[in-house]
């Protein structure tokens, strides 16, 4: 009598199904953003920023003279799949176009970092270079302008150079639920990208204050806080407990659960 050996397989279940197309998407979305960093760092739209930065570069602060400083156009940070969009104005001179990371290595980076800490979106409180291990999860970082501009001042017409590289970036970003806008450039330039993508018809109503919450038709929450600046912190215009309390409600919007501590 014939004996007959049996292989039973189980088809993937629908958990599995999901991780490989979430898993996809993800990988999908880095290679994109890759590319996309790659053309921002390359840019040359702005022969004044540039020069700018290429000569803060050059000369260096006497503390950071050991340095070899990035000064190139900075490029975003963060989880490529995040449902929070942290929106800034510029690199700090001595601060992201040293260290060629959003809010690394200067004071309003390191106000910055403890409460993305606190509130779960980041893997650790301080942040100091690139390689220094951190990592954001449903988080990611950028501004409206990529080169550290003189003074902080930006002209419109290098706002402008650089809104596409904001458009492309949230066009990226397919489960963006929040844009946190770190002070009032970074929330006109939100505005004008909304307008411009047609996420809104007008800007009546879209008023800059910190506190501010807009929910829009077409697009993710708008929150509004002041920018992380020494001058804003140290003075006390923006407190810990203030700034905090923008980021757990974004974690609120999007969706995601109580902040605790990421790992």
């Amino acid at each position: 009598m014939e004996s007959y050996n049996f292989v039973v397989t189980s088809s993937p279940s629908l958990a599995d199904k999901i991780h490989a197309e979430v898993s996809a998407r993800s990988a999908s979305a880095e290679a994109a953003f890759r590319i996309l960093d790659a053309r921002i760092v390359a840019c040359e739209l702005c022969p004044r920023l540039r020069a700018y930065c290429a000569e803060i570069a050059r000369v260096r602060r006497r503390a950071y003279a050991d340095w070899e400083y990035w000064g190139k156009p900075v490029p975003s940070f963060g989880d490529p799949n995040a449902r929070v969009l942290a929106l800034g104005l510029a690199p700090g001179a001595h601060g992201s176009n040293r260290t060629g990371r959003p809010f690394t290595g200067d004071g309003s980076g390191n106000f910055l970092y403890p409460v993305l800490y606190a509130t779960g979106f980041a893997s650790q409180p301080l942040a100091s270079t690139r390689e220094d291990g951190m990592v954001l999860h449903n988080l990611r970082i950028t501004s409206v302008i990529r080169c550290a501009p003189p003074g902080n001042k930006p002209l419109p017409s290098e706002i402008n150079n650089c809104a596409p590289f904001v458009d492309e970036e949230i066009a990226l970003l397919q489960d963006l639920r929040v844009v946190v806008c770190l002070g009032k450039i970074a929330f006109d330039g939100y505005v004008a990208h909304a307008l411009r993508t047609g996420k809104t018809s007008s800007r009546k109503g879209l008023v800059f204050r910190h506190g501010a919450e807009y929910a829009i038709p077409n697009g993710p929450h708008i929150l509004a806080t002041y920018h992380p600046s020494l001058q804003n912190t140290n003075t006390g215009l923006l407190t810990r407990a203030m700034f905090q309390s923008i980021f757990e409600r974004a974690r609120a919007l999007a969706g995601l659960s109580s902040s605790s501590p990421a790992n």
